[in-house]
């Protein structure tokens, strides 16, 4: 991992070593052309060191990695940090402003038009600009995005772990569930680790709320890259109990409703179930009908529907097959505690896998 030379930070005015400077920055303009600006942290440390950004609310309903990076922004002493902090609290403003996912009126997916143009529609020159000014100068990234709404995910990275630099970014962010793959080829971890900047998106919970269990593991994440790459003397490195590897070529499977009514879930009280084990049901408003959906293989649930009613199609959980030795350790997990109160303590683990 190159280090770079302490030297001021040029970006919006330049911040020196061993200080902080906190700002809003000109992205794009509104219909009265007036500025849309993006709120950024840039500590820029005081000793050498790699440059590692963190973005949040790419998709404007996301709000745990607002939290995540409003509380890493308090923590950080410039004086002990070796290297620099890049941190975008709010990338999508205008999503944000209209609490949605995607840029409003045209519906844009921020998420899938990195590295942007500059000549081109709104999401486009946005993503450029956010790209070329504060993205490709890191060496390093953690983009945070929770599930789209009405769903809920559990607590996981996604990455290409082909991508031996990836690899090692993913194991010290710790998380204990990786899926791996490329992802969209224009959404920003794709695009930044293609270009050199090994990026992870760390999937964290439901939109529109703060989830202070997942909110503390993220930042225990981010503290456990801090360590890897000695860029805070004070952080700890991340223990997990497990880990599961999801290869692109592993089952994992969308659960879908073949009646509309109203869902009842029985899984829990961990994420582990048995194939044939009833995950809902699915009944009408007489309960003369009820539909029990199982699980079809033995695996651990990433993902579930929120909202309590469904249609035929609509996803019910999405699922995930295991092998006998992750099963090994999920049930040592348990023995230990580490899923007590899973569900009734609002999904402290699970928050939809929802796209990135």
């Amino acid at each position: 991992m190159p280090t770079r030379v302490v030297e001021p930070y040029d970006i919006d005015g330049a911040v020196p070593p061993g200080t902080r400077s906190q700002f809003r920055s000109p992205v794009c303009e509104t219909y009265l052309g007036d500025q849309i600006e993006i709120p950024v942290t840039i500590i820029n440390g005081e000793h050498d060191g790699p440059r590692l950004f963190l973005t949040a609310a790419i998709h404007g309903d996301e709000l745990n990695g607002v939290k995540v990076l409003q509380e890493v922004a308090d923590r950080i002493n410039p004086s002990e940090l070796h290297g620099t902090l890049v941190l975008l609290h709010v990338v999508n403003v205008p999503a944000y402003l209209s609490q949605q996912r995607y840029i409003p009126i045209y519906d844009q997916d921020l998420n899938r038009a990195f590295p942007g143009k500059p000549t081109s529609n709104m999401a486009e020159r946005f993503a450029h600009k956010v790209f070329k000014r504060f993205l490709e100068p890191c060496d390093l990234g953690l983009d945070f995005h929770t599930s789209t709404r009405n769903r809920t995910t559990m607590y996981h990275v996604r990455a290409d772990i082909e991508d031996d630099a990836v690899v090692e970014l993913a194991d010290a962010f710790g998380a204990n569930l990786l899926l791996s793959g490329e992802g969209d080829e224009r959404s920003l971890r794709s695009v930044a680790s293609r270009r050199g900047i090994p990026t992870l998106t760390v999937e964290m919970g439901k939109a529109h709320r703060f989830q202070p269990a997942l909110i503390e593991k993220a930042i225990e994440g981010i503290d456990g890259v801090l360590a890897a790459y000695d860029m805070y003397p004070s952080a700890t490195p991340v223990e997990i109990t497990w880990q599961k590897v999801m290869g692109p070529a592993e089952e994992k499977r969308w659960i879908r409703a073949d009646s509309g009514g109203l869902v009842d879930m029985h899984w829990g009280p961990s994420p582990l179930v048995e194939a044939g084990d009833t995950i809902c049901t699915i009944s009408d408003h007489f309960r003369e009908e009820v539909t029990v959906i199982e699980a079809p293989f033995t695996g651990i649930i990433v993902g579930v529907l929120e909202n309590p009613i469904a249609a035929p199609g609509h996803p019910i959980c999405h699922l995930v097959r295991i092998d006998s030795e992750t099963r090994e350790e999920l049930e040592q997990s348990m023995a230990d505690g580490e899923f007590d109160g899973y569900r009734s303590y609002g999904q402290q683990w699970m928050g939809s896998a929802g796209e990135e």
